[in-house]
């Protein structure tokens, strides 16, 4: 594969249409900031274009195109773009992109197929969501069949508009082979900031003052779980196997981190199953804090099956944590049983791989956390930015 760089001529000219972006806290945000900045090191020169519910105009500031918007709470609080205002377009046609490539569907997505169109220039899709597990959130119960047929229709009308269609996960091509998308689909897992997230990265001061900051027993041995807390994240089973099979006397604590519509039932549930003083609920965590609250824990914990590739998961690997991952036919890959972690689809299966590390000596854990860091260390900004520069040019190609 032929990759593009300066060296090769000029650089490029890249705009990344996204409808969440920092200060938000997500895996769509961490991706396209690590694409950005993957990109960048190699040369070429990226515009976020990104929903912005602070602001009422639009602007561009530090390579960011703000989009105003309005909150949808129903909706993780996101911001939500209308499509087509003229100075958005305006301000994409004097950066003058060589690619658009967009990275969700909606308003922000919208203008990325509009700006592509009037430009002349080829489109690339990423699809980042199972938008089928989300669909509650939007229709009432006895809708819900007539809104996955109509998100179904409008995702083949945005993927027969792009030169080339991406995702993390083999569920991306089952998932538009399941609504009728007969394209080639490119599989580019997902990648952590390794520059960010490592061994030896969090000093034992940073440690200390995240365990006391959100109560965190560092005499345990710590599961951890980050992620919206949504129905389709299933905190509900990993609740729900603590009570089953983990006793005070395993000496293990589970720590959940994120918010979202089912955090108080979620903390009401682990008050019904009197486990609520072996789990800690931190709330919604900054960025900049995560590396301290994996540093502090032994293993990460899954039982979401709506993930494609979870970035925080992968941040938990680049940080040393083994992965007990939830079996995900599509999924099972992302797992090296015995180097970066399990797969379990059962209550016991669960306890017998936490029981296992919980008796791992203090060697041992150490030995696996460079055995897991080594398992994602190909999983950089520029690791992802190259795969992707092949894509742009297969695009761009495709188009003439």
């Amino acid at each position: 594969m032929t990759i593009i760089t300066p060296a090769d001529g000029d650089s490029m000219k890249i705009a990344l249409f996204s409808e969440t972006y920092s200060p938000d806290v997500n895996g769509v945000v961490a991706h396209v900031k690590t694409l950005k900045s993957g990109l960048e090191q190699l040369g070429h020169e990226v515009l976020v274009v990104a929903a912005d519910k602070h602001c009422k105009h639009h602007y561009v500031q530090d390579g960011i195109l703000h989009c105003p918007s309005i909150e949808a709470k129903r909706f993780y609080g996101f911001g939500v773009a209308a499509p087509f205002p003229r100075k958005r377009m305006r301000l994409i046609k004097d950066f003058a992109p060589d690619i658009i490539h967009i990275h969700q569907e909606f308003g922000i997505g919208l203008s990325g197929v509009l700006a592509a169109r009037r430009l002349g220039k080829p489109l690339v899709y990423t699809l980042h969501t199972m938008y089928d597990q989300y669909v509650y959130y939007v229709a009432p119960r006895p809708f819900l069949a007539v809104a996955t047929k109509v998100s179904h229709q409008y995702m083949r009308f945005i993927a027969n508009r792009a030169q080339a269609l991406t995702g993390p996960s083999q569920k991306c091509r089952e998932y538009f082979a399941r609504i009728g998308v007969d394209k080639p689909i490119s599989i580019i897992p997902n990648s952590a900031d390794l520059d960010m997230f490592g061994l030896s990265k969090v000093s034992e001061d940073a440690k200390a003052q995240v365990s006391g900051r959100f109560g965190i027993p560092r005499d345990k041995t710590l599961a951890i779980f980050v992620g919206r807390l949504g129905k389709e994240k299933s905190v509900d089973v990993l609740l729900e196997y603590w009570a089953k099979e983990i006793r005070p006397e395993h000496n293990l604590h589970l720590v959940i981190v994120g918010g979202g519509p089912h955090k108080k039932p979620l903390e009401q549930m682990a008050r019904d199953l009197d486990i609520q003083n072996r789990v800690t609920f931190t709330g919604m965590v900054s960025h900049t804090e995560m590396p301290a609250l994996f540093a502090v824990c032994d293993v990460y914990v899954t039982a979401s099956l709506s993930e494609m590739n979870s970035i925080s998961m992968l941040e938990g690997m680049a940080s040393g944590l083994p992965t007990l991952q939830r079996y995900d036919e599509l999924n099972k890959s992302q797992i090296v049983e015995s180097i970066n972690g399990w797969l379990y689809d059962n209550e016991n299966d669960f306890a017998k791989h936490l029981l296992r590390i919980a008796g791992m000596s203090r060697e041992e854990k150490d030995t696996m956390k460079i055995t897991v860091h080594r398992s994602v260390v190909d999983r950089g900004s520029g690791d992802l930015a190259k795969y992707m520069l092949g894509i742009y040019e297969g695009a761009a190609r495709s188009q003439h």
